[in-house]
C-alpha cells in the first residue's frame, strides 16, 4: 500500500543544519570565472538541442549547472570545470524525462532508453536522427574518457549501469505501488542518484585514485557518505513536491511510513541521519592517511586521494549554497518549494 505523506517540509531545515553541523557551516568558495563558464555552458546545451527556447521557461534551462560545478571546484581548470558543468546538464537532462509516463512506471521503458545511450558510447558515435542526449553523451565521453585508464572508464560504465537499474527499480516500485524498506532504500536511492557523477572528480582534477584505494572500507565510508548525503538533502527538499505527485522515492516518506510519524517528524528524522551520516563520512576522511600508509601509496597517489577527498567533503555545502541560486524546480506559475538537484535527484 503506498501512502502520501502529507504537510510541508520547510526547505529551511537544510539551511538550519550549518548551525549545528561543523561540515556545513562555511559557505563553499566560488570559481572566480563562474559567470565565463555559465555563459559557455549554456551556449553548449543550447547547440547540443538540450535546452531550447528562453532558458528560464524550462526547469533545465534555470538549473545553473555551472554554479554548482565553479563551487565544488572553486580552483580548478576553468576548461576541467566546464566539463563538469556540461556532465551535470546532460545529467538533469537525462533526469526530465524519468518523472512523467512513460518512463515513470516503465521499467523496461528505462532500460530501452539507457540501452540506446550506452550502445552510442562504446559504438562512438550517435545514430542519425538520434535524441540530442544521445550526441551530447558520446561528445562527452570522448572527452572525458580519453585521458583516462581501462579502469576508470570500466567503473564509470559500470556506475552508469548501476543509475540505470536502481531508476528502472523505482519506475518498478511505483507501477506496483511499493514504498522501499528503512533497510530497501539507501543502496537504491544511492544507484539512482548518479554515481557516475562522483568519478567525474578525478578527470576534473587530472588524478585518477588506485583501485586497492577504492575497495578499502574506509574510502567506501566516506565515499557512499557523502553521496547519501546529498540524496537524502536532496529528498528533504522535494519531499513535498515528490509528495503531489504520489512518488514515494524519497527519504521523508519512507521513514514516515516505517515510522507511522508525519511529514514534520519525518524531515527532523531526516536531518539528525544527515547529520551522522557527514560525521561518518568524515571520521574515515580523518582516518585515511592510516590507510594510506598501509597501501604504500607513492607521493603522487597520496596526492590524488587528498585532492579528491577535499572535492568530495566540499560537495554537501557547495549542493545546499547552489540550492538557493537554482531555480530548476521553481513551478511554471511563480516562486515554489525549491529542490536540490544535480548530483542527487535522478529518479
Amino acid at each position: 500500500m503506498i501512502i502520501n505523506v502529507g504537510g510541508v517540509v520547510d526547505i529551511s531545515l537544510l539551511f538550519s543544519m550549518s548551525d549545528r553541523v561543523p561540515a556545513l557551516a562555511t559557505p563553499s568558495a566560488m570559481h572566480p570565472e563562474s559567470w565565463q563558464l555559465g555563459a559557455q555552458v549554456e551556449t553548449w546545451a543550447r547547440g547540443r538541442g538540450l535546452v531550447l527556447g528562453d532558458p528560464d521557461t524550462s526547469p533545465l534551462g534555470r538549473a545553473r549547472c555551472e554554479r554548482l560545478a565553479a563551487r565544488i571546484f572553486p580552483s580548478a581548470d576553468l576548461a576541467a570545470v566546464e566539463l563538469f558543468a556540461r556532465w551535470l546538464t546532460w545529467t538533469l537532462a537525462l533526469d526530465d524525462p524519468l518523472d512523467p509516463p512513460p518512463l515513470a512506471d516503465s521499467g523496461s521503458a528505462v532500460h530501452a532508453l539507457y540501452d540506446d545511450l550506452l550502445r552510442a558510447m562504446r559504438r562512438g558515435h550517435a545514430r542519425p536522427g538520434a535524441r540530442p542526449l544521445e550526441g551530447a553523451l558520446v561528445e562527452l565521453w570522448q572527452a572525458t574518457s580519453k585521458g583516462m585508464s581501462r579502469d576508470w572508464r570500466r567503473r564509470f560504465m559500470l556506475h552508469l549501469e548501476a543509475h540505470r537499474d536502481g531508476c528502472a527499480e523505482e519506475s518498478v516500485n511505483r507501477r506496483i505501488r511499493h514504498v522501499p524498506t528503512e533497510k530497501e532504500f539507501p543502496p537504491l536511492r544511492r544507484r539512482a542518484c548518479g554515481p557516475f557523477l562522483y568519478d567525474l572528480v578525478e578527470p576534473v582534477l587530472g588524478v585518477e585514485l588506485p583501485g586497492r584505494l577504492l575497495r578499502t572500507p574506509r574510502w567506501k565510508t566516506l565515499a557512499d557518505g557523502i553521496a547519501d548525503v546529498v540524496a537524502w538533502s536532496n529528498d528533504l527538499a522535494s519531499h513535498d513536491l515528490e509528495a503531489a505527485r504520489g512518488d514515494n522515492h524519497d527519504l521523508p516518506a519512507v521513514l514516515a511510513r516505517a515510522q507511522g510519524v508525519d511529514a514534520e517528524q519525518a524531515a527532523a528524522a531526516v536531518a539528525d541521519r544527515i547529520a551522522d551520516r557527514l560525521e561518518e563520512a568524515w571520521t574515515a576522511a580523518r582516518r585515511l592517511p592510516e590507510m594510506l600508509d598501509r597501501l604504500e601509496l607513492t607521493v603522487a597517489q597520496r596526492s590524488a586521494a587528498a585532492q579528491v577527498v577535499k572535492a568530495l567533503l566540499a560537495t554537501p555545502r557547495a549542493h545546499l549554497d547552489w540550492l538557493a541560486e537554482s531555480g530548476r524546480y521553481e513551478p511554471p506559475a511563480g516562486p515554489g518549494p525549491l529542490r536540490l538537484d544535480a548530483l542527487a535527484s535522478l529518479r
